[in-house]
């Protein structure tokens, strides 16, 4: 094993952290108002998109058809000078058409035949996936490693993936002839789960003007590959409290049911109603979302209300729920809203 080099990098002075945070606000600000061109109203769906963005996750978006979330995606894409690719997920869509495949080829010198790798639409650095839960469960499984790991494996040969790599997957959650539900593992490993609801009136009558008249709106990159890489590294290197690291942990905790900190105790709505809480997954969202939020807030440190803000975006998806909540109707967000309610604030214990 080789000797790890230090790191002779010249320590940043808090003037120059300053200057990159207060200029990451700006880009922040900037995507915003330039997928706000073409993407009308949905401000909430478009700034959770961009903190999973920054904070390096994936991002399932669920909602009815024509509300826009390809467009979403296909105008984030647009903004950013990265590779852009649409997968259309249908029940006969196969793993290799996902990832690739290994193709016979032949030497036209000596005739010699040998495998070679023809890689899938899986190798942008932008992955939509359309109607993700349209495939079937064998299809959707090709995308647990690239999700997780950034990498492809086929034939015992391992390819990775070029940085940064997002999949951001659309799926209708009432349409239920011809699709196949995401497994427990695949939805972990969408950093965020953003739920998009209709337009309001004044915003649906934009959408009419702008998709029924002449004029199309037109957006401009406003960042790559590299300068992504670098927001993500300084949203890391935002400060958590042991407190608020804390608070963070036990709401994860909270969502599981048997456990010492359940919500609400025995009687409460973890152990009522949910059969299996979040995974750890769920903390390390809570954690990257609130640190996207505290500084495009302007703040340099995490608070509770950052992490509050992102918990329904990184637990919703976490929670398996059971039959007495589909009884009682019962739905994640409402528990999410239920279990931070009953989760107080105040440290139990800091390590």
């Amino acid at each position: 094993m080789s000797t790890p080099q230090p790191d002779t990098r010249t320590p940043e002075t808090p003037a120059e952290v300053k200057a990159k945070c207060e200029q990451f606000r700006e880009t922040f600000k900037r995507l915003r108002e330039e997928i706000g061109k073409v993407v009308v109203g949905h401000h909430e769906v478009v700034e959770a998109t961009l903190i999973a963005l920054f904070a390096g996750g994936n991002v399932l978006l669920e909602g009815v058809p024509g509300l826009g979330k390809t467009l979403l995606v296909r105008t984030l894409a647009q903004c950013l000078h990265l590779p852009f690719s649409r997968i259309q997920f249908t029940p006969d869509l196969m793993p290799s058409d996902v990832i690739g495949t290994n193709i016979v080829m032949e030497d036209q010198n000596t005739g010699r035949r040998f495998f070679e790798f023809q890689k899938g639409p899986i190798f942008a650095q932008i992955v939509l996936a359309d109607e993700i839960n349209r495939a079937t469960p064998k299809t959707q499984s090709a995308l647990l490693e690239a999700m997780q790991e950034r990498s492809v494996t086929v034939a015992g040969n391992t390819y990775r993936l070029e940085l940064p790599f997002f999949v951001l997957a659309t799926q209708n959650p009432i349409e239920q002839e011809g699709t196949y539900p995401l497994p427990e593992a695949q939805l972990d490993r969408f950093l965020f789960k953003i739920t998009v609801g209709y337009s309001q009136l004044d915003d649906l009558l934009t959408v009419l003007d702008r998709t029924t008249g002449s004029a199309t709106p037109q957006v401009q990159p406003i960042l790559d590959g590299r300068q992504i890489l670098e927001a993500q590294q300084l949203i890391r290197g935002a400060i958590v409290a042991p407190h608020v690291k804390e608070y963070a942990a036990r709401l994860v905790l909270a969502t599981h049911p048997g456990g010492e900190f359940a919500a609400g105790g025995d009687d409460g709505p973890t152990n009522k109603y949910i059969r299996c809480g979040s995974s750890p997954r769920g903390a390390q969202a809570l954690l990257l979302g609130g640190k996207v939020k505290a500084l495009t807030d302007g703040r340099y440190h995490v608070g509770y209300k950052d992490i509050q803000d992102v918990a329904l975006l990184a637990l919703r998806h976490r929670l398996i729920l059971n039959f007495e909540a589909e009884a009682d109707r019962v739905d994640a967000d409402r528990l999410v809203r239920q279990i931070m309610e009953l989760t107080p604030r105040e440290p139990v214990r800091v390590r």
